[in-house]
């Protein structure tokens, strides 16, 4: 876990000056709960937010995972885009633009 905190990306916070090199928190489920996990978390100035193990209810963190795993379900429809059958990369970009601008069309449509 420690090398993907080093990986993010500055935060763009919209306000003026030096942007964020890290997060406030993460949100994690139970699979991460680990004395380890949380130190690095905040070694880096990362308040974890991690559910923890034995404990069947983890208030407010299940939203935030249904949100992701619901989106990875979405391109998952695309037969192509589980399992990359194409050797380019860029067509498997194309791909994933399609794919995406479809679930953008389908959002549109069942909101208006």
């Amino acid at each position: 876990m420690a090398p993907t905190l080093d990986a993010i990306p500055p935060v763009r916070s919209g306000r003026r000056g030096r942007p964020r090199l890290r997060p406030d928190q993460l949100h994690a489920d139970k699979a991460y709960d680990a004395r380890v996990r949380r130190q690095e978390c905040r070694a880096r100035g990362i308040t974890p937010r991690i559910a923890r193990r034995g404990i069947e209810r983890s208030d407010k963190l299940g939203r935030h995972r249904w949100v992701v795993e619901r989106s990875h379900a979405w391109f998952n429809r695309a037969r192509r885009l589980p399992v990359r059958y194409e050797r380019r990369a860029d067509i498997y970009e194309a791909f994933t633009f399609l794919q995406a601008s479809l679930i953008t069309l389908r959002q549109i449509q069942r909101f208006c």
